[in-house]
């Protein structure tokens, strides 16, 4: 037995599917301007510094399009919250702040856990932020985090995920 849609003239079936692409594609635009929120990881990143240890609860974007969205659009998060970027591999890694309103600092860190640069984020800026250093991970902070909590260039990071990479 036919189907009711195979039973309506093509350019009314041509023209459902249109319709169709049309909603989708227009829903996906909304979702591309506003904010990416993933789960909050339940292991606690901990970076051990000259004072102590300072732990942040995390985001993981380890996703191509997790890595492309990171924290565009998003308006606010808190203090002790950040979002840990992971590559496939160690390389330059090159971010920039596009759709981003939150002023970041960008922590660039190797696969053995090591701050190899700390980097700040410019809301809105299309400027490159890639220092001349290779990093697997890169950790996105509240501007002014870094210092305040006293992370410098040479701290080492622990969460399995940087474990993980590390042992390799």
């Amino acid at each position: 037995m036919p189907s009711f849609l195979s039973r309506l003239p093509l350019y009314v079936r041509s023209s459902g599917l249109t319709l169709l692409f049309l909603i989708v594609a227009l829903n996906s635009g909304v979702a591309q301007n506003s904010a990416m929120r993933l789960p909050v990881d339940p292991d606690p990143l901990v970076v051990l510094t000259s004072a102590g240890e300072v732990t942040f609860s995390i985001e993981i974007a380890d996703e191509p399009l997790e890595r492309q969205r990171g924290l565009m659009f998003r308006q606010s998060m808190p203090s002790d919250r950040g979002m840990l970027f992971v590559f496939p591999t160690e390389s330059r890694q090159g971010f920039w702040m596009q759709n981003t309103p939150l002023a970041l600092d960008l922590l660039f860190i190797g696969a053995d856990g090591e701050v190899r640069a700390i980097a700040p984020g410019i809301p809105f800026s299309t400027a490159s932020i890639s220092p001349d250093v290779e990093s697997q991970f890169v950790l996105e902070l509240l501007a002014g985090t870094a210092q305040k909590v006293g992370i410098e260039v040479g701290d080492r990071l622990r969460h399995p995920r940087i474990e993980t990479a590390g042992a390799q």
